[in-house]
């Protein structure tokens, strides 16, 4: 299993319209092969970004399963537009975890 890590600078002023395109925007990717789970989370001291972090089976149902497929076009129509900058996509394998 692999986590996909993004920080997503949304456009000041647009969070609340962000937030409602990713609850649409949850349903694409939460159907794609190898998808696992997801959590969208906001800062607390820049509240115009959030953390996105999505559990896949391997790093090609990512990378090729969902960047190739018709379905990650609706995602970027969704959501890319309240990007600036540009979002950076970082994908991690876990050396160590803890949890009660």
């Amino acid at each position: 299993m692999i986590t996909e890590h993004a920080l997503l600078p949304v456009l000041p002023g647009r969070e609340t319209d962000f937030e409602a395109a990713f609850n649409q925007a949850r349903a694409i990717i939460s159907a794609m092969p190898g998808f696992r789970s997801l959590s969208l989370s906001r800062s607390i001291e820049s509240p115009a970004t959030y953390l996105l972090l999505v559990e896949w089976e391997t790093l090609e149902d990512h990378t090729v399963g969902f960047r190739d497929s018709p379905e990650y076009q609706q995602w970027r129509q969704l959501l890319h537009h309240f990007y600036e900058p540009f979002p950076v996509v970082e994908h991690f394998v876990a050396v160590s975890s803890a949890g009660q």
